[in-house]
């Protein structure tokens, strides 16, 4: 009956729905730093079988196919895209990008877990040590590095290498070094908001190491990775997105017309 059109069409209604949520989402963070765009996946839900394949005819002989009537669907799972953003040059010697795989680690102040980024807007603290640039939590680079208070320039080679120049000195002398680290799945990463990340079951353990070994990407000083969504692209899929709900609220429509019908046919 047309009851089973009203449940069919709003699973995809709802499908739907969060997939609306995830491209306002990409839209909203357009200009995010590091911000890597999510893509919303479905999946079909369970038929209703009314002839199996391969069923028996009068005659004994095998349908080649069967009867089945989907139920709609359901969203599979929310995959994020980690492709590289582009490049924005600041002339800003702490802010600083990773080209390829890998995220920068700092140190969540409240609970000291090591927490995961692409955003590497640094700065430098009260005590000289780096920083996010946060005004709300300042959450340090790990491992840590400290800028002596009478540094005259900063340089971060593509190894991660920070090398600083004081005052009366004309040579650098190294300040640390940057490390980053890498997952096996990056999609298992638990997102925490303000550009953060943390380790769960499912990403793995971090590859923690040097930039630019073992897979890792490289340093760019004086730049910051932007956001990889594509406002055109996410357009399109808004306009699809809507037109699809529409399409699914019109059969919730001929569906409960059609059960109006069968009850003015039942009255007359």
């Amino acid at each position: 009956m047309s009851v089973q059109t009203l449940y069919t069409a709003a699973t995809g209604m709802r499908s739907l729905e969060t997939k609306l949520d995830v491209i306002a989402n990409n839209l909203a963070n357009v200009n995010t730093l590091g911000f890597k765009k999510d893509r919303a996946n479905f999946e079909d839900l369970l038929y209703r079988q009314h002839v199996l394949p391969g069923s028996q005819d009068a005659n004994s002989n095998r349908t080649p196919t069967g009867i089945a009537v989907g139920l709609g669907s359901r969203v599979q799972g929310i995959q994020t895209d980690f492709r590289q953003g582009a490049f924005q040059p600041t002339g800003n010697p702490y802010d600083l990008a990773i080209e390829g795989n890998g995220f920068f680690q700092v140190t969540d102040a409240a609970s000291g877990q090591i927490l995961y980024t692409r955003a590497g807007n640094f700065d430098v603290n009260d005590q000289g040590q780096l920083v996010l640039a946060s005004a709300q939590t300042g959450r340090l680079l790990e491992p840590a590095i400290t800028i002596p208070s009478d540094a005259t320039g900063v340089v971060v080679q593509a190894d991660g290498q920070v090398l600083v120049r004081q005052t009366g000195s004309t040579t650098l002398s190294p300040a640390g070094q940057i490390q980053t680290a890498s997952f096996i799945n990056p999609d298992g990463l638990l997102k925490l908001g303000e550009n953060l990340f943390s380790a769960t079951d499912a990403s793995g353990s971090p590859n923690v190491g040097s930039p630019g070994v073992n897979g890792l990407g490289v340093i760019r000083q004086n730049a910051l990775e932007a956001s990889n969504v594509e406002p055109v692209q996410e357009l399109i899929d808004l306009i699809t997105t809507q037109r699809s709900f529409e399409l699914n609220s019109q059969a919730v429509q001929a569906g409960d017309q059609i059960l109006q019908l069968v009850g003015n046919l039942r009255r007359s």
